[in-house]
């Protein structure tokens, strides 16, 4: 018979189903704002397409033992959920996209043509194709015992596409996006049956990707939407929305979909997705989101990621006490607007986590 969660409150609150308070997680919680984080690279010594699995090296058992222990490190600050340390590239290693990191992620050539779209491997035996993926969920779940829920997640096909295509990250460092993202919205405009073509690839793999993480053992799959942010409505519902819909409309029930969309204020679209919970950013005014969605949608976020790399003990306490306030207890789970930034010091990261976990109803 399979055991109880000890501490279920952010399956609860995918759910809507009554907390005894809100819980807290963190995108990029296991990282770089994080001092042992840094001290673990620096002894494995790995590089990242190791750690990730974004490339075709053999792996080796001590990969797993970095990438759990890793995955594991924001269990000392209090948090409600791990999160498995991989990237969201990591799934398109087995289909002939082998990215490096140097140190942000490359390909060499980026996929722009019907011959390398063409190409792409599907993602049809995920046991050995993603044999990585699923050690390291089976270790992190033996590990945890059952402590704390175990977050597998993917990157949404478009924002996959918008990598493929770069053939690097396509947003600049601190904000808006690359020049090297120019070929995607040009394919939008000239060639959307080529983009349709490999976002259906990339949308087969994704679902086959999240499902065998959840038959190995992950309670709650969230759909990183990374590049939400430079769509306008009509890309979004052209290129995006499809794709999510039928993403969640695919997953095994038994686990939570929670859909990512960096400040997107495309609240309405994000609803249509079949996503039980909404992750959103700053510029998504939390109370009136949840009387839109008629309370049928749990959500997550809103705390300006911003305010905890820049602001003071104060701040962030305001912060995280308005969140709470307009997202209600219920249906509600405390994160950023996006991931933690590299430079936010760790001492606001765990003050982030106390003044979640303490918070009382006034």
């Amino acid at each position: 018979m399979e055991q109880q969660l000890k501490n279920d409150l952010l399956l609860r609150a995918s759910r809507c189903l009554p907390v005894e308070r809100v819980p807290v997680w963190m995108m990029r919680q296991a990282g770089r704002s994080d001092p042992l984080y840094r001290q673990i690279r620096q002894k494995c010594n790995l590089p990242l397409e190791r750690l990730f699995r974004t490339c075709p090296t053999p792996m080796l058992d001590t990969d797993v033992e970095w990438a759990v222990k890793i995955s594991l490190l924001p269990k000392r600050i209090g948090v409600d959920a791990i999160i498995v340390y991989k990237d969201i590239l990591t799934p398109l290693a087995p289909m002939g996209a082998h990215f490096r990191f140097s140190p942000g992620p490359v390909l060499n050539p980026p996929i722009r043509t019907q011959s390398q779209i063409d190409a792409l491997e599907p993602l049809n035996d995920p046991p050995i194709q993603l044999e990585y993926t699923g050690q390291v969920i089976r270790s992190l779940r033996k590990t945890l015992n059952e402590e704390l829920p175990l977050i597998g997640f993917a990157g949404a096909p478009l924002t996959l596409a918008f990598f493929l295509i770069a053939g690097e990250s396509p947003m600049k460092r601190g904000a808006g996006i690359s020049e090297k993202a120019k070929p995607v919205f040009e394919m939008m405009k000239d060639a959307p049956k080529l983009l349709h073509e490999l976002l259906d690839k990339l949308t087969e793999m994704t679902i086959n990707y999240l499902n065998y993480q959840i038959s190995e053992g992950v309670e709650i799959v969230q759909l990183f939407e990374s590049i939400a942010d430079v769509l306008s409505w009509q890309m979004y519902e052209d290129f995006a929305l499809p794709y999510h819909q039928r993403i969640f409309a695919a997953l095994n029930s038994d686990a939570p979909g929670i859909l990512f969309a960096k400040e997107c204020p495309y609240v309405n679209l994000m609803h249509q997705s079949g996503a039980d919970v909404l992750s959103v950013g700053k510029c998504v005014d939390l109370r009136k989101a949840r009387t839109e969605t008629g309370d049928s949608v749990a959500f997550q976020g809103n705390v300006d990621n911003d305010i905890l790399r820049d602001g003071t003990f104060s701040d962030i306490t305001e912060a995280v006490h308005t969140c709470i306030k307009q997202g209600r207890k219920t249906g509600h789970i405390l994160n950023l607007s996006h991931g933690l930034h590299r430079d936010t010091p760790f001492e606001n990261v765990k003050h982030f986590v106390h003044i979640a976990k303490t918070y009382q109803d006034s």
